[in-house]
């Protein structure tokens, strides 16, 4: 009897251990909504000081340029390595979040992009801010798939726009706050390089991350079940250039690399016009600023709406809007405050991009997340030589003329979307489930 009551013990453990390893506690739909928008909030502050830390490069571009004595050309070019440093950050460390857990490649981002920003405190050299710049851009790169694939994984399709409105809202609302404080920075004539310093506030809460985001390595997404995950030995990226989704991603990555191209054609010069064109002190540069990326924070929740509503396709509509706009901007006869408007009204159309983040986590396997959400930052192989590019532009024909391509590389970027499939379907429908290849 006593060998009776131990196989039975050792049978109970071995199907308990058999259950957690099949089907990991918690799943998303078991975690209490506070929970998960917990979660949620602590994803939007980091996202905050995360779109401070990447946009310091556009909005302190022309103060960065007038220390350091660069070119337009050399101004420029501070975006293009910064973007190289987030395409190789979102390739290697979407995988690595993929494989090793989404939080604990969050933590590492966190310490990294905010110590990187800060260190630009000191920076005296144009080899210098171009090496700060690359690093930053490696761990800013990762912030977008990493949170997507956490996000993606809490929510459900039917509410992922909005949620994901509220992570790029943040994002937004970052950049209005960049150009409220560059104000306050230089209405009292004080060092801008105090800016940097917000990099501190992600080192710490980093820590916090344990406490605030559900392991994602012990759950199951959201409607999720446990799927089969990329072979051993295999690379999760090879994965989305397999034969079945080899022309959507080329396709994705177009989309997004004409998105890139064009705001930094418009949005990475609109300081630099302002002050140079239309002579704008630098409080109304900052101003300005606040008032487009203002937009933005509205657009995004509309558009988040629109997404869940009418599908991930219906927002492409915001692109032809923010071409339309971008002209209006540029050459009709309008006063400072109209101008400022029009600036709100092209971030609130841009923010349509808000839906990408649930489309490109829907389009792929769900143990594919993170790596195929680092899509989005592979467009900016087309926005590397923007600023180069943009900048001769500039010198020859004047802002106004670079400026003005944006808006027809947006409408190619809307064209291009509207092609690609639709993921969002009426719990009405069937829902189809995302093949995986083979091993």
């Amino acid at each position: 009897m006593h060998s009776n009551a131990n196989d039975r013990k050792v049978s109970d453990g071995r199907k308990m251990m058999t259950e957690t390893n099949n089907r990991p506690f918690p799943r998303a739909e078991d975690m209490s909504l506070t929970r998960r928008l917990i979660a949620l909030g602590f994803l939007a502050v980091a996202y905050i000081f995360y779109a401070w830390a990447w946009n310091t490069v556009d909005v302190l571009r022309p103060y960065i340029a007038n220390d350091l004595k660069l070119s337009l050309t050399e101004a420029g070019s501070l975006y293009s390595v910064q973007a190289l440093g987030a395409l190789v950050g979102a390739v290697i460390n979407g995988q690595l979040a993929d494989r090793f857990g989404r939080r604990n490649a969050l933590m590492v981002v966190m310490v990294g992009y905010g110590t990187v920003l800060a260190l630009g405190t000191i920076v005296t050299s144009y080899p210098q801010i171009l090496t700060q710049r690359f690093v930053l851009g490696y761990f800013t790169g990762s912030m977008y798939p990493i949170t997507v694939g956490i996000y993606a994984g809490l929510f459900s399709s039917e509410v992922r726009g909005r949620v994901a409105s509220v992570i790029m809202g943040s994002s937004y609302l970052a950049v209005s706050l960049l150009g409220a404080a560059s104000t306050f920075i230089f209405e009292r004539s004080l060092d801008w390089h105090l800016l940097l310093w917000a990099g501190a506030v992600p080192v710490a809460l980093a820590f916090l991350a344990p406490l605030a985001v559900p392991n994602d390595r012990r759950m199951i997404p959201f409607g999720g079940a446990v799927t089969s995950a990329t072979a051993k030995g295999k690379l999760p990226i090879s994965e989305l250039f397999s034969p079945q989704f080899r022309r959507q991603t080329i396709m994705l990555t177009m989309v997004s690399g004409f998105n890139f191209f064009a705001y930094q054609a418009f949005s990475g010069w609109a300081t630099t016009y302002l002050k140079t064109v239309r002579m704008f002190s630098d409080a109304a540069i900052g101003v300005s600023v606040s008032w487009m990326f203002a937009g933005s924070v509205i657009g995004g929740f509309f558009w988040g709406w629109v997404g869940d509503r009418f599908g991930r396709r219906a927002a492409a509509v915001g692109f032809f809007l923010a071409a339309a706009l971008i002209l209006v901007y540029l050459y009709a006869p309008i006063s400072p405050d109209v101008l400022n408007i029009v600036a709100f009204g092209y971030g609130a159309c841009l923010a349509c991009s808000v839906v990408w983040g649930p489309w490109l986590s829907e389009l792929y396997p769900p143990h594919l997340k993170s790596t195929a959400a680092s899509i989005f930052n592979w467009g900016r192989i087309f926005s590397f030589f923007a600023p180069l590019l943009t900048g001769q532009i500039a010198e020859y024909f004047g802002l106004a003329a670079t400026m003005t391509i944006a808006s027809l590389v947006f409408s190619i970027a809307a064209i291009i979307w509207l092609s690609l499939p639709e993921t969002l379907k009426r719990k009405t429908e069937p829902v189809p489930v995302a093949p995986v290849p083979a091993a």
